[in-house]
């Protein structure tokens, strides 16, 4: 009797010694959502992208480069005497406007007033698209960029005057770069 009690025993501690089940989740998401904003946001570039060219292609005169960060721009005074740039760290002095691509201010200079700005180190709230093409810029320059909505204020517009995915035209004039001091 006492063989049975044993083997039974060990029947149902076998039994019970299976691994645990994951639960399952009540609701499985496929991952449609951000495929269909992925989408989205491809045919919205695609859209700013054909009225940015179209802008471009209406003013043949003007000699318009294409940027690698996604934005194009030419310069208004080109300054070929000076060699430097700025970079991480740089501190500088610009101003800058803000234009649909109707050329209507929506922010003009004097509100935007002189900016100080440290390239690559500063939380200053800067569209991208400023931040990439100073870069881009010497001291004494004034460059006219246009961006599509994704290097200017985005989904997001800037909550006043910006609405949200609107290309933008900016006119940054470049006044000064100090340079980082190195030890």
């Amino acid at each position: 009797m006492h063989k049975v009690a044993y083997l039974l025993l060990l029947l149902i501690s076998v039994s019970a010694c299976k691994s645990p089940e994951a639960r399952r989740p009540e609701q499985q998401i496929s991952g449609s959502f951000i495929k269909e904003s992925a989408e989205r946001n491809k045919e919205l570039y695609k859209k700013e992208e054909a009225a940015i060219t179209k802008l471009i292609a209406q003013n043949p005169e003007t000699s318009f480069q294409s940027s690698s960060n996604g934005f194009w721009y030419f310069y208004n005074k080109k300054d070929s005497l000076q060699k430097t740039t700025p970079v991480r760290g740089d501190l500088v002095l610009f101003t800058y406007d803000v234009k649909d691509l109707d050329g209507n201010i929506i922010v003009s200079e004097a509100e935007n007033g002189l900016q100080e700005y440290q390239v690559d180190q500063s939380n200053q709230e800067l569209i991208s698209g400023i931040r990439d093409g100073i870069k881009l810029m010497k001291a004494g320059e004034t460059v006219t960029f246009l961006f599509p909505s994704q290097k200017a204020f985005g989904y997001y517009g800037d909550t006043n005057k910006i609405g949200t995915n609107v290309p933008l035209i900016c006119n940054v004039t470049l006044n000064t770069i100090t340079q980082k001091e190195t030890n």
